[in-house]
């Protein structure tokens, strides 16, 4: 008895490490299986490895050499886009490396940036390191609601054109959305910011809920322009809220709380 004891114990110590081993996943595979045009689909994970979408290292190999180049100007001889075609879903997952949809490379003056054709969900998911996502477009449905971002992170001139919710998300450090676009309407609610938050320039054009959103630290909504709902019910800012030249419906911030109240 004593023998089957130790047996079965054996090999539940055995399934034990296969299924730990199992949760832990390479970025470099991941990145491999969305080059051979395989969707992603990966729940209860830790991905293991910097996961860049822009896949600069090989791209950097078919581009020709330049001079440093100044910061990113807009111009598309400095810019390569990589087209991200297939599904990409990350459910309860940990990032324990950068998570990279954007990279200005200093050294060969080029800025690489990654553009979602399908669907790209990140929900649920803890980003421990940089979330870079700036001026990605998200052509299809997205998801980032769930996810805390533990470093710095950045949606600044990104483009959603689909449905998206950033509701139930925490920012640790600085977050900024400036200058994006989101064309359906959009959940920020229960959101929590605990450092300044940035929506300068940005356009909602189908309404975004505030609701139940806490921001910690200050926020910059300077220029912001929002058509259709705007729900900021039980919103809270610690400190100053910039709204200079903010837009509601074509109304400033300032009378559209008078309004509301």
């Amino acid at each position: 008895m004593k023998n089957k004891i130790t047996l079965l114990t054996c090999c539940l110590i055995l399934v034990s490490t296969i299924a730990f081993t199992q949760k832990t996943v390479e970025a470099s595979n991941i990145m491999k299986d969305i080059k051979a045009g395989k969707s992603i689909s990966i729940k209860n994970a830790t991905i293991s490895g910097i996961l860049d979408f822009t896949y600069m290292d090989e791209a950097m190999e078919k581009l020709p050499k330049r001079k440093k180049n100044s910061w990113w100007n807009g111009n598309s001889d400095n810019t390569v886009k990589k087209l991200i075609d297939v599904k990409i879903s990350f459910t309860n997952c940990v990032f324990r490396n950068d998570v990279l949809a954007y990279i200005p490379d200093e050294d060969s003056g080029y800025t690489f940036i990654a553009n979602f054709e399908d669907i790209a969900i990140f929900k649920d998911c803890k980003f421990e390191r940089k979330a870079m996502f700036k001026y990605s477009r998200f052509e299809r449905d997205s998801d980032f609601s769930g996810s805390s971002f533990d470093e710095d992170s950045t949606f600044k001139y990104a483009k959603f054109d689909r449905d998206i919710s950033f509701s139930n998300t925490t920012f640790d450090e600085v977050a900024t959305f400036k200058y994006a676009k989101f064309r359906k309407n959009v959940s920020f609610s229960n959101a929590v910011f605990k450092d300044s938050a940035t929506f300068k320039y940005t356009q909602f054009n189908d309404g975004v809920s505030f609701k139940n959103t806490n921001f910690e630290e200050d926020l910059n909504i300077k220029y912001m322009k929002v058509s259709g709902d705007f729900n900021i019910s039980n919103m809270k800012v610690a400190y100053d809220i910039d709204s200079k030249y903010t837009k509601i419906n074509g109304r400033s911030f300032s009378k559209y709380l008078l309004e509301k109240k």
